[in-house]
C-alpha cells in the first residue's frame, strides 16, 4: 500500500507516517516492488536438477507477482561464476541466485573466493532438501552398494563416478563414500548434470551420486538403477531405496538442498516480500505436484532459517573436506 504518495500536508500526518515506517512499513524504495522482471541466476547449465527446480519456482513466482522471472543459467567454477554475479549485483531485489550444497562446500574447497560467503548475501528462503541417489546404468554388474564396494576394492582406482562439477553434492557425496567405505574410486567432474548423466547411461562412467531431481525420470524409465540414497533416513518419495548407511556404509549421510539469496544490502522489506510470496508458491498444489517426483522435502520458513542452515552446512563440510584430505586450491 503506497501510503507515502499522498505526501505529508500536516505535521500530525507526517508523525503518523513516521511511526508506521518505524513499525515495519516498506521504505520508499520497496513500495512498488516488483515493477519489472526479476532475474533468477542458476549457477548450473540448463537441464539439471537445480535448473528444473528454478524453472518450476519461477513459473509459480511469476504468477503470484505478475512479473516475468528470467532464468539466467551461469555455470562454471563450481557455482562461483553465477554466485559472484549476484554478489556484485545491485541490492534491489531484481537479481537473485539459487544456492545449493556447492555454495556451502566452496569455502572448504577454495583458498580464496571472490566474495565473502557470509557477508556478500542476504538470505531469502530455504526452498527444499532432498537426497542424492547413488545410481548406475541398467546394464551395470553392481546391484547393491555392497557389490560396488567389493568391485572397487578388488580393482582400486579402476571404477569412476561422475559429478556435475567440483564441490557439488555429487562430488562430495562421492568423496565421503570413498572415505567411509575405504574404496578407491576416481572422480570425473562435468560442467553439469545433463552431460554427466548422458555419459553414465552410455557407459563412459560407472556411477553417480546424482540429485534426486536430476535422476527421477531416468529411474522411472529404467535407464538407471538406484543402489542407495545419501540421506540418513530413507526418502519419503523413494521408500524402496535403502540408505547408503543401511546398505553397508555406517555413518554415511549427505543431502542436497536449494535456497534463494539476494545481494547483501537488499532492503529488509523486499526480502520479506520475496520470502512471503515464495513461501506461498512452495505450499501451492502445483509446485508440490510438479516437484514431488524429484524427492524434495519442502522447507520454506523465515530467511533466518536459511542463514542458520547454510552456516551449519559450511562448518560440517569444511571438516569433511579436510578429513578426506582434499586441499583447497
Amino acid at each position: 500500500m503506497n501510503i507515502l504518495r499522498a505526501g505529508c500536508r500536516v505535521s500530525a500526518g507526517c508523525a503518523i507516517l513516521a511511526l508506521l515506517g518505524l513499525s515495519g512499513m516498506a521504505p520508499a524504495s520497496a513500495q512498488n516492488f516488483p515493477d519489472r522482471a526479476i532475474r533468477l541466476i542458476v549457477p548450473f547449465p540448463a537441464g539439471g536438477g537445480t535448473d528444473l527446480i528454478a524453472r518450476v519456482l519461477g513459473q509459480g513466482l511469476s504468477s503470484e507477482i505478475g512479473q516475468p522471472i528470467i532464468i539466467d543459467n551461469r555455470p562454471g567454477a563450481g557455482t562461483i561464476i553465477g554466485t559472484d554475479a549476484v554478489a556484485k549485483a545491485l541490492p534491489d531485489g531484481y537479481t537473485l541466485v539459487v544456492v545449493t550444497f556447492a555454495n556451502a562446500a566452496n569455502p572448504g574447497l577454495k583458498a580464496k573466493l571472490p566474495y565473502d560467503p557470509e557477508k556478500a548475501f542476504a538470505p531469502v528462503i530455504l526452498l527444499a532438501r532432498s537426497p542424492n541417489v547413488l545410481v548406475v546404468r541398467r546394464e551395470s554388474p553392481f546391484r547393491t552398494v555392497a557389490d560396488l564396494i567389493a568391485g572397487a576394492k578388488a580393482k582400486p582406482g579402476t571404477l569412476n563416478y561422475a559429478s556435475q562439477g567440483i564441490g557439488t553434492s555429487a562430488h562430495l557425496a562421492g568423496e565421503l563414500f570413498e572415505s567411509l567405505a575405504g574404496a578407491d574410486i576416481t572422480h570425473v567432474p562435468y560442467r553439469g548434470a545433463s552431460q554427466a548423466l548422458n555419459d553414465l547411461i552410455s557407459g563412459q562412467v560407472d556411477m553417480m551420486f546424482a540429485t534426486a531431481a536430476a535422476v527421477s525420470s531416468f529411474l522411472e524409465a529404467g535407464n538407471l538403477r538406484a543402489l542407495g540414497v545419501t540421506t540418513a533416513q530413507r526418502s519419503p518419495t523413494h521408500k524402496d531405496i535403502p540408505t547408503i548407511a543401511e546398505a553397508g556404509v555406517p555413518g554415511y549421510a549427505a543431502e542436497s538442498w536449494y535456497g534463494i539469496y539476494a545481494p547483501a544490502g537488499t532492503p529488509p522489506a523486499i526480502i520479506a516480500q520475496l520470502n512471503n510470496v515464495i513461501n506461498k508458491v512452495l505450499q501451492s498444489n502445483d509446485f508440490r505436484k510438479r516437484t514431488e517426483p524429484e524427492g524434495l522435502v519442502i522447507a520454506g520458513g523465515a530467511p533466518e532459517a536459511l542463514d542458520i542452515y547454510f552456516k551449519g552446512e559450511m562448518i560440517r563440510w569444511k571438516k569433511a573436506i579436510a578429513d578426506a584430505g582434499i586441499k583447497p586450491d
